[in-house]
């Protein structure tokens, strides 16, 4: 079986001046302190001031329309006309992984399959008519039908692994390796604009420079129609395609940041690093932690914050920004949590186990897979846990920890599956191929 990690290949600390980097740049939980003399990037600066020829200062006027520049503030929302979000990656901005629909009681029946050329990691997207969308490593976007039909493929400049995001009024944003987010109507398939993430040398390939501003971490799309975004730092970018603000990073952000109600974003990067970034681009505070940092939060009713590390540990966080508790796992915790109606917190982990952890941080019980988990829980409407690994099989767990049933797919499933509010199941794997089951 392939395992697919992000990019590629591990996130690690590669040269030396890239961790000095991170260690400045993200200082201890909740740590602050003035901005040093000099300067080589944003982060090296205090609060909301940018590095501009070495030296910190203050943010200057808006970029451009499409642009990567520093962030920005002010810009009045009414000016950028927005259309409500419908779908994303985890069924909201909180990313809470709730589905709409009912899973089936019993094993279901395969009803369709259409083949990309690629696997398939992020999770589809079902849209406002049932149109169900998904991405490939293929660098492709697929519109299908509910009846399994190819209405539309989308060609990027390089593979997807994200999970596309829905508006009402049927624009689809997704992001590619090849450094841009993409608006694309999803009536025609034709791309309505692009935003440019970054501006990396090389805006395809492996290792730190290839994947720094790969556009993979996202979208999450706000109330006003603001799409929130990693790359090369945490991104905001207005539904015209005009850049909002952005926040700079020491290293890649490659999960979808999250967010709160009071407009707070959440993102972890690959810096170790857990970001709290205030409505208008600015830090508020950051955690750090010993390891990568890929699992993307997911944000509960009371604003508890959760993610999972590479150090193995599933993560607690207030609002305030105090750890409240960890639950250690036995390997990397990439997947991204979700949040039951009770409270109940889902995560899987590279130990192979399925956790259920109560809200207070005691382990429920586990489910013991095959093989490693890499993508999110999902939590349907009745309380069953479908969740895959990379054992090949898809799983439905009930709320006590016990198998109902599983299907077998041909290779590791690392997407997330999805329910319609019929009780159809969409489900993706590494083999390319997006299956219909009733």
């Amino acid at each position: 079986m392939r395992t697919f990690s992000r990019a590629g290949v591990p996130a690690i600390a590669v040269i030396g001046w890239l961790v000095a980097a991170s260690m400045a740049a993200c200082p201890g939980m909740r740590a602050t302190r003035s901005a040093p003399p000099g300067c080589t990037k944003d982060t090296d600066c205090h609060a909301s001031r940018v590095c501009e020829e070495g030296e910190c200062r203050d943010r200057v006027a808006p970029a451009l329309a499409g642009g990567v520049g520093r962030a920005q503030t002010g810009a009045p929302a009414e000016s950028h006309p927005v259309s409500p979000p419908f779908a994303m990656y985890k069924g909201n901005a909180q990313h809470t992984g709730q589905l709409a629909g009912r899973p089936p009681e019993r094993a279901p029946r395969q009803m369709w399959q259409v083949k990309t050329g690629g696997p398939i990691v992020g999770s589809p997207t079902i849209g406002p008519d049932g149109t169900i969308y998904v991405g490939s490593h293929d660098g492709s976007l697929y519109a299908v039908s509910p009846e399994g039909a190819v209405k539309w493929s989308f060609k990027t400049g390089d593979r997807i692994w994200s999970t596309p995001a829905v508006t009402q009024d049927g624009t689809v944003y997704t992001g590619s390796d090849d450094d841009n987010l993409y608006a694309i109507d999803a009536a025609t398939g034709r791309e309505r604009w692009r935003f440019r993430v970054g501006d990396c040398k090389a805006p395809t390939g492996f290792g730190p420079e290839g994947t720094r501003c790969d556009a993979d971490g996202g979208p999450t799309l706000g109330p006003d129609g603001t799409i929130y975004l990693g790359g090369d730092g945490v991104y905001a970018v207005w539904p015209d395609g005009s850049l909002r603000w952005k926040l700079a990073t020491a290293e890649h952000v490659s999960a979808a940041p999250a967010l709160a109600a009071d407009g707070t974003v959440y993102a972890v990067c690959q810096d170790d690093v857990l970001y709290a970034i205030r409505p208008d681009g600015t830090k508020a505070w950051s955690i750090r932690t010993s390891e990568d940092l890929e699992s993307s939060p997911a944000i509960g009713p009371d604003g508890m914050i959760y993610f999972g590390g590479d150090d193995g540990a599933l993560y607690a966080v207030s609002a305030e920004g105090s750890i409240k508790w960890k639950v250690l796992t036995g390997a990397d915790v990439r997947s991204s949590p979700s949040i039951a109606g009770d409270g109940t917190v889902y995560v899987g982990s590279y130990d192979r186990n399925l956790y259920a952890i109560a809200p207070g941080g005691a382990v429920k019980w586990r489910f013991a897979a095959a093989d490693k988990i890499h993508g999110a829980p999902a939590v349907a409407r009745n309380g069953v846990v479908l969740i895959g690994s990379q054992d090949d099989h898809l799983y439905a767990v009930s709320p006590a920890g016990v198998l109902l049933w599983f299907l077998e797919l041909e290779d590791d499933v690392d997407a997330a599956p999805v329910l319609s509010e019929s009780g159809v199941l969409y489900a993706a794997g590494d083999d390319g191929f997006l299956r219909a089951y009733k």
